[in-house]
């Protein structure tokens, strides 16, 4: 394959990657306590015979946006929103254990507490298991209270507490599960400092303008890398009739 030709075909298709990469964001700009995902252009070898100078230019993902979201009241109960750095730890699919911003808490009808894509939430001796009760309230703290079916106000009494973490995000991969998990697995102790709003949400923090801008410069090259492929198809065509010419 010609070396121009190869070059360009190259481009496209890591720019396509990192259309994927915008495209999933701004899919996700109204999903509760969404990171946005980043990606960045790297110089990476070329490998196989030819010059050990060739490098191509690749996509790649570089971790997450840890910038807060806003924060919506809904009065909601179960809603929880994180103040500042910090995740709610939940089990995740496969069974280990994940972080999540997303504090839309749900109940189960056999008293499961999970997030809203049913991955349990984790307290302080594993999943929590809530009691059916008269009012459940969440603290800063994340300890969960209730006051017991047919008890008054002054009954309340507190359950367990949601397991919140702060782990370095340099630690921190984005699983196919759309949690974030250590990078090598386990498990991340729990943060005294983090804290929660209850009643409220975190919105996803990405830019939609942003990305939108970042989507039509994107276009735009590609359709440069494609205007490329098309050139150096040309000129190998013109260069095999002269061969064939002679």
């Amino acid at each position: 394959m010609d070396h121009s030709l190869y070059v360009a075909m190259t481009g496209a298709t890591q720019i396509m990657r990192a259309q994927e990469a915008v495209s999933h964001n701004l899919a996700n700009a109204s999903t509760t306590g969404f990171r946005a995902e980043l990606t960045a252009f790297q110089s990476l070898p070329v490998q196989g015979p030819g010059e050990a100078s060739r490098i191509n230019a690749v996509a790649r993902g570089i971790g997450v946006d840890t910038t807060p979201g806003s924060i919506t009241t809904t009065g909601r109960p179960l809603d929880i929103a994180v103040k500042g750095s910090g995740w709610i730890a939940v089990q995740a699919p496969d069974g280990s254990e994940g972080y999540t911003r997303a504090g839309d808490l749900q109940l189960t009808p056999d008293g499961l507490l999970t997030d809203a894509a049913g991955n349990p939430v984790l307290g302080g001796g594993g999943p929590i298991s809530l009691p059916p009760s008269a009012e459940l309230r969440i603290g800063e703290d994340g300890t969960i209270s209730s006051v017991p079916l047919g008890g008054g106000p002054n009954t309340i009494a507190a359950l367990d507490r949601i397991r919140l973490v702060n782990p370095d995000p340099t630690q921190l991969v984005q699983g196919g599960d759309g949690l974030m998990h250590l990078t090598g697995g386990g498990s991340a102790p729990a943060d005294p400092t983090v804290e929660v709003t209850a009643g409220a949400l975190e919105n996803s923090n990405v830019n939609a303008s942003s990305e939108l801008v970042k989507m039509i410069a994107l276009s735009r090259q590609y359709d440069m890398q494609i205007k490329s492929i098309k050139a150096a198809e040309d000129n190998a065509s013109s260069a095999s009739k002269l061969l064939q010419s002679n």
